[in-house]
């Protein structure tokens, strides 16, 4: 198909495939999609005829020793192609009352899946707890182990140990664990990185109860952020690529859920053991957090592969058993993997023989890549300017500068951790109905007044209404932060790269979020000191605000699609994006939501949006009755949907 060069914000002429040989850029459905604010989409089986298709499908099946399947094959190659016109297939293709039956169910009971599957989100979501547990060891030992190091003075020199030994597990996340996660993933896949990473967050803290100076105290923190960095960037990666589409939003961020829930475990753990002897209740703070990473360790190896990666490592085979045991019924393994091999093809050239290092420039060079970096970015950026580590790291420090005593500050602590996670549960039911982009939008202006009340609170006199006060606004701000910003960057972030660049994007995302969290680990005690709680919480208060107009201009809405539709939702151009947000969207919440006008309509961003409506319309029209029976339930859900969020889904299968 030939191109023609398109011009990029500054008005440069630019390849619209990104680089020579590079084809992400040509997924869109016709390079009018680079001019315009719309983007029409396409899947990219559209348009062979059923005598072409079912010959690609042959071939496929012959190359990749996959012929005894190449019957369930046929017949998925004739669904992805037109989802939702199965019960019309006919000929030796034509669907059986049972292969009918399971993808009406995939529909109706999305969350009727494997036992296999919940195993794998269970296992990644204990890779969570130790994520929190880690953070919040320091958060009650800063108590105690400054004193027994002798950096517990109010000098430059000790602050700024003390900061370091806070920041030591994101230090090295950032600028280590993080850049292994894509040569790593490459030799020994998604589970074997998760093994390797359990063992750094495993010894190097059970280390870190026996440091006896912060120097040892500090080289243990690194090790563990490592290990932290690696897993980070993979375990988010590896639910999403093992999750179906309809609920990978939901199953992708149990990784905050859980890590929230170690957060908990964290902040009870310090409560617990607080009037046990001061010589040693910190060094069990921060040496526990090693409990949850044996069970990670164990149960790795009892969880499928992920089924992307064996094909990205052309080992068809294993990524149809790994499938069997993802999904219900084999005909869903044979309708997602042939489209996910369709869409991987087209990768195909711009991975091969590119390196590490190309494809990290990629990351700034590929206009479809750079798009979803810059929206990575964003969120994760995000995540250190909404202030929930100055909690997470210095809330005991914080509420015993509100007045609170020790036991208190702990107790106020654990109610945090408490609300953290109770609060992570409603995004189990949003993040795939009200979306990520929503999420955000919504909650980031919460979070801005309830930090910013909860330090003019700090104003009060000294007493019990002070430290009651105090405490409430930084549970409100918990309570907001959870089902938002909480869920959303990692989730979003392992999702919105194409497979020939995620491990590199999602390493450099977490970067972000840990080197950010690092310098804010390292400066908040002098924010502390200079500013007071009430300046420090001030200004974190505007961070959320700057924040939120980021997302408003830089974070499309990414959920229900599949990880290779998104590969067309990134076909639009940063400006054309962020012009729509400020001419339509904009302008429509404002007579909608202020003006209360029930019949303002916002003209949809993406042109097929309108385009499947109207024939979803003319397609129900034309049926004669009962011809679908058994999908129309899924059908109209799926109508209704789109009406009220105004997003089409890309005609493609929705388990891919």
């Amino acid at each position: 198909m030939g191109h023609s060069p398109d011009r990029d914000s500054g008005g440069t002429a630019v390849d619209t495939k990104g680089l020579t040989g590079s084809h992400i850029e040509q997924t869109a459905s016709n390079l009018e999609a680079n001019r315009s604010l719309e983007a029409k989409l396409k899947n990219p089986l559209e348009g062979l005829s059923r005598t072409e298709l079912l010959s690609r499908v042959e071939i496929f099946c012959a190359e990749k020793n996959l012929t005894e399947h190449l019957p369930l094959f046929r017949k998925g190659a004739l669904i992805a192609q037109s989802p939702d016109d199965y019960a019309s297939i006919t000929g030796p293709e034509a669907l059986d009352e049972e292969e009918k039956a399971a993808l009406v169910k995939e529909v109706q009971h999305k969350w009727r899946l494997p036992a296999k599957l919940f195993l794998t989100i269970a296992t990644c979501s204990i890779g969570a707890a130790v994520q929190g547990w880690d953070q919040t060891g320091t958060n009650g030992a800063n108590l105690f182990f400054p004193e027994y190091y002798g950096i517990g003075g109010d000098s430059a020199r000790e602050r700024i140990l003390v900061g370091l030994i806070n920041a030591g597990p994101y230090i090295g996340s950032a600028f280590i664990g993080c850049w292994l996660s894509d040569p790593i993933n490459n030799w020994i896949g998604r589970r074997g990185v998760i093994f390797v990473s359990a063992h750094f967050c495993l010894w190097p803290v059970i280390g870190s109860a026996f440091c006896h100076t912060w120097p040892q105290q500090l080289a243990c923190r690194l090790l563990m952020g490592i290990g932290m960095g690696v897993k980070a960037s993979t375990v988010p990666i590896y639910a999403a690529e093992n999750s179906p589409a309809s609920i990978r939003g939901a199953l992708v961020m149990s990784w905050q859920m859980w890590t929230a829930f170690g957060i908990f475990l964290g902040t009870a753990f310090n409560l617990a053991v607080y009037h046990t002897s001061k010589s040693i209740n910190w060094r069990l703070m921060l040496g526990a957090p090693f409990i949850p990473a044996v069970p990670l360790l164990l149960l790795i190896y009892l969880c499928p592969e992920s089924p992307r990666w064996y094909m990205k490592k052309n080992r068809y085979p294993e990524a149809w058993k790994s499938m069997v045991r993802l999904r219900n019924h084999p005909l869903q393994v044979a309708r997602d993997m042939f489209y996910i091999h369709s869409q991987l093809e087209v990768e195909h050239q711009l991975l091969a023989g590119s390196n590490y290092a190309q494809r990290f420039v990629e990351l700034f060079t590929v206009p479809r890549v750079r798009r979803a970096n810059l929206a990575a970015f964003t969120v994760m950026i995000a995540q250190q300017m909404c202030g929930i580590n100055i909690i997470a790291f210095y809330s005991t420090t914080i509420f015993r500068e509100s007045g609170s005593s020790e036991f208190q500050a702990l107790l106020s602590s654990f109610g945090f951790g408490l609300v953290n996670w109770l609060f992570a549960f409603p995004a189990f039911w949003t993040i795939d109905t009200f979306g990520r982009r929503s999420l955000l939008l919504f909650t980031f202006p919460q979070m801005m007044w309830t930090l910013l009340t909860a330090g003019l609170c700090t104003l009060m006199d000294m007493g019990t209404a002070r430290t009651a006060l105090v405490a409430l606004f930084v549970f409100l701000f918990a309570a907001f932060y959870s089902p938002g910003e909480g869920p959303v960057p990692f989730t979003y972030s392992a999702e919105v790269f194409p497979l020939s660049h995620r491990e590199v994007g999602m390493g450099f995302a977490v970067a972000t979020c840990l080197f950010w969290a690092s310098v804010l680990g390292i400066t908040f005690p002098f924010l502390l000191d200079s500013l007071g709680t009430v300046g420090a919480f001030g200004l974190y208060a505007g961070f959320n605000l700057v924040a939120f107009i980021a997302i408003f201009l830089f974070v499309p809405e990414t959920k229900q699609k599949t990880l290779e539709e998104l590969d067309y939702v990134f076909a639009v151009k940063t400006s054309q994006f962020m012009k729509y947000q400020c001419t339509k969207a904009l302008p429509w919440f404002i007579k909608r939501w202020v003006f209360w006008r029930r019949n303002a309509q916002l003209e949809p961003l993406y042109e097929f949006d309108r385009v499947k409506l109207e024939a979803e319309r003319e397609r129900r029209a034309e049926q004669t009755a009962g011809a679908l029976a058994g999908t129309a339930t899924g059908v109209d859900a799926d109508a209704t949907e789109e009406k009220k969020t105004g997003l089409g889904h890309v005609n493609a299968p929705p388990n891919a």
